[in-house]
């Protein structure tokens, strides 16, 4: 019996799906983990190693997610497995040829890089110099050989999901991680510094090894073969190109808030990656996996010419995101210190690490709720065959981050870039929402708007609640404890996000009604195996 639920989990979309989510919230918790240990051994008067991490990993991502991950992520599974349905050597042959020629791209790249690091680099962090450039300059060139294991080990990523093979691809991250974690912990001890590079380029490793196996059992073998004239592999660089652009602007943008923050306070590289990790998780939880989960509805109702259902499934999963940020956002707001302290505040991170992390992490959650909506206002348009439009608006949010972080930051520091990155964030959410009501017409306004209301109200008062609890909590218990931050945390959190659960009831809000619709059909399935 097990073995059969186990077979369709990892052999069907829906049970896909299910693994990914369990494992992507799995592995973002490792992340977290990840970042603690990070912050234990790298802070305080060791700042400076944390501020050349980050930064070090700016040159490889630009060419990784430029490259390998705009291909296989827009472009290569839906031509793979157009072939392999015909012809399963003929798709292997197209992965082998996609993958040869992004290992000679992406290893050409990094033998260059490796040698013009430091004139490169110079341009990426150019407020730092000394040791700490340096060192930037070293973990840079080792990381950009972690870039090697990751472009095969997508391909990889790309055949098994064509498969339906979704196991080891879920693992894959979790891996990831943990060798960061065992580079953190044990390379560094005999390497020094640049152990970390190490861990990160173990974590590659890994997360390619962990795939090998279930490829292996598929069929697919290596070959040395680069067709470029096969008619599938013309395909995938022609769709991988609007993509590419994409991407490619969104690390531009991560590049650039990079070289502002190397010129401000040290520590400000270290405090503005450390705070984005951190709100990152919610944003992967709500927005994104609900963004991927609408996504295939939303394109069958276009091409069924059904614009109504899409109107719908939208305001449904609009507001679903609203309900579920919102008062996350609130909670993050009040509640910054303390998640900061809890997550990082071991070791040396000191509590001006804190602070500073906290009070960015502050400024982030002004936008978490664009942050969380535009994946699926972008998905939106992709269903409408339209990736033109999201990509204008992101070259437009990037300017307006870019000259707001560079006008804020020499008043603010790396609080003032965090604001801008909040400002251009909503300004292009809010823009993107206009163009799609001007594409589509009428979007449920009304309920959008009324809904909106209600859910910032009832997040306010709420969050009103928790902040009165937060404050009798604190001289009940030990504040320089983990444990005394952790009970003042959780019952702020739990008392203030029941009021919130209980008035959602109260005045019906529709998301509540979906989750009792759920939460009946549990209890059912309990009492039914109860009777037997």
């Amino acid at each position: 019996m097990l073995k059969k639920i186990w077979f369709k989990l990892n052999n069907t979309v829906t049970g896909g799906a299910i693994i990914i989510a369990f494992f992507s919230v799995f592995s973002k918790i490792v992340g977290l983990f990840r970042e603690r240990i990070l912050a234990a051994n790298f802070s305080g008067d060791k700042i400076d190693v944390l501020d050349a991490y980050y930064a070090a990993f700016k040159l490889p991502d630009l060419v990784f997610n430029t490259l390998v991950l705009g291909a296989l992520a827009s472009a290569f599974i839906p031509v793979f497995i157009k072939y392999l349905k015909k012809n399963k050597e003929e798709a292997f042959l197209i992965s082998n040829s996609i993958l040869n020629l992004l290992l000679l791209l992406v290893g050409g790249l990094t033998i260059i890089f490796i040698f013009i690091a430091p004139l490169v680099m110079h341009l990426v962090v150019p407020g730092f110099d000394g040791d700490k450039f340096d060192m930037t300059v070293s973990l840079t060139r080792i990381m950009f050989i972690s870039i090697i294991f990751f472009t095969v080990s997508n391909v990889f990523s790309g055949v098994l999901n064509s498969f339906k093979k979704f196991l080891t691809f879920s693992l894959a991250p979790i891996f990831y991680n943990l060798g960061i974690i065992f580079g953190i912990v044990f390379f560094t001890k005999w390497m020094g510094v640049s152990g970390i590079a190490w861990g990160v380029v173990l974590g590659a490793l890994l997360h390619l090894l962990i795939q090998l196996p279930e490829i292996l059992k598929t069929g697919w073998r290596y070959r040395l073969q680069l067709n470029l004239k096969h008619k599938g592999v013309r395909k995938i660089l022609k769709l991988m190109l609007p993509r590419t652009f994409g991407l490619a602007v969104g690390q531009i943008n991560q590049l650039v808030i990079v070289i502002i923050a190397s010129t401000l306070a040290v520590g400000s590289v270290a405090y503005f990656n450390l705070a984005n990790n951190l709100q990152s998780f919610p944003i992967s939880i709500f927005g994104v996996s609900i963004a991927l989960a609408c996504f295939p509805a939303f394109s069958q109702a276009f091409a069924e010419n059904d614009t109504e259902k899409f109107k719908q499934s939208f305001s449904v999963n609009f507001r679903r995101i609203l309900y579920l940020i919102v008062p996350f956002s609130i909670f993050l707001l009040l509640l910054r210190a303390q998640v900061v302290r809890l997550v990082l505040g071991s070791g040396s991170f000191s509590w001006h690490d804190t602070i500073q992390t906290a009070q960015t992490l502050g400024f982030f959650s002004l936008s978490l709720f664009a942050q969380s909506l535009i994946p699926l206002i972008a998905r939106s348009f992709y269903a409408l065959e339209d990736t033109k439009t999201p990509v204008i608006i992101s070259v437009m949010a990037m300017i307006v981050n870019i000259v707001g972080a560079i006008l804020l930051g020499k008043y603010f520091g790396i609080f003032g870039v965090a604001i801008a990155f909040s400002i251009a964030t909503i300004i292009q959410m809010v823009l993107l929402l206009t163009i799609l009501r001007g594409r589509v017409g009428y979007l449920d306004d009304k309920r959008l708007a009324w809904s909106s209301i209600k859910i910032g109200c009832l997040s306010l008062l709420a969050g009103l609640v928790g902040y009165v609890v937060m404050r009798i909590v604190a001289p009940m218990v030990d504040m320089q404890t983990f444990f005394g931050i952790l009970i003042q945390t959780v019952t702020t959190a739990f008392i203030g996000g029941g009021v919130y659960i209980f008035l959602s009831i109260l005045f019906n809000f529709e998301e509540v009604e979906i989750l009792q619709k759920y939460l009946g059909k549990y209890s059912k399935v309990l009492a039914n195996k109860k009777s037997k």
